[in-house]
């Protein structure tokens, strides 16, 4: 019995690994259960067993590729929580940039098809899964521009920051061949965004800090 579970959890990961593939480079719209089915090996009547359906397949597999690339890149970076606020910072800033230039990471390939090409299916689990790591960022922010801060102006300064690490990727201008790569040092970038945001984060506090 072990063994059959063993075999029927490799079959899904299987389809997983490449219904990932598939949908980061055509899309759900584009992308079939039959190519999926042809390229894993696996025969349609494996992937409806498995998923019931393409809707199912396309949301499994972005969860799964989510949760694939938190594990490579851990979202404190490495950073203790107890550490300092600017610590905690410049490691979220490093988990998330490098989390979307890799190129293995094929969820924020997925994510940015769903971004232009919106289907609604992956609202929910998207929400789900990005609202812990928006909210970390967000707290480490408030504790760096100070309780004087409106909170407003907080969610001004996580837009800038988040910004600042998605855009060259959703731009094409660092990894993914849709484009001559401008940005060819991410560790040289990264550290740029940490000292530019910083420096703003700074100002201001000190606009804000009552006397």
């Amino acid at each position: 019995m072990k063994t059959v579970r063993k075999a029927s959890q490799i079959t899904r990961e299987k389809l997983l690994k490449t219904a990932i593939d598939v949908f980061a480079e055509k899309g759900f719209r584009d992308a079939t259960v039959a190519e999926i089915s042809e390229r894993s090996g696996v025969n349609i009547a494996g992937v409806n067993y498995h998923f019931g359906d393409k809707e199912t397949l396309y949301r499994e597999a972005w969860r799964y590729a989510f949760s694939e690339s938190i594990k490579n890149h851990p979202p404190d970076g490495g950073v203790d929580e107890k550490a300092s606020a600017e610590d905690r910072f410049k490691g979220q800033v490093r988990a998330l940039i490098n989390r979307i230039s890799d190129r293995n990471n094929k969820e924020f390939m997925i994510t940015l098809r769903e971004l232009t090409n919106p289907t609604g299916l992956l609202n929910e689990i998207m929400q789900e899964m990005m609202i812990p790591l928006q909210s970390r960022m967000h707290r480490t922010i408030k504790e760096l521009v100070g309780n004087d801060c409106p909170e407003e102006v907080v969610m001004y300064c996580e837009i800038s920051v988040i910004s600042q690490c998605i855009n060259p990727m959703v731009f094409g201008i660092v990894s993914y061949e849709v484009h001559p790569p401008r940005i060819k040092d991410i560790k040289s970038y990264t550290e740029h965004v940490i000292e530019f945001s910083l420096a703003g984060i700074n100002k201001i506090r000190d606009r804000f800090k009552k006397e």
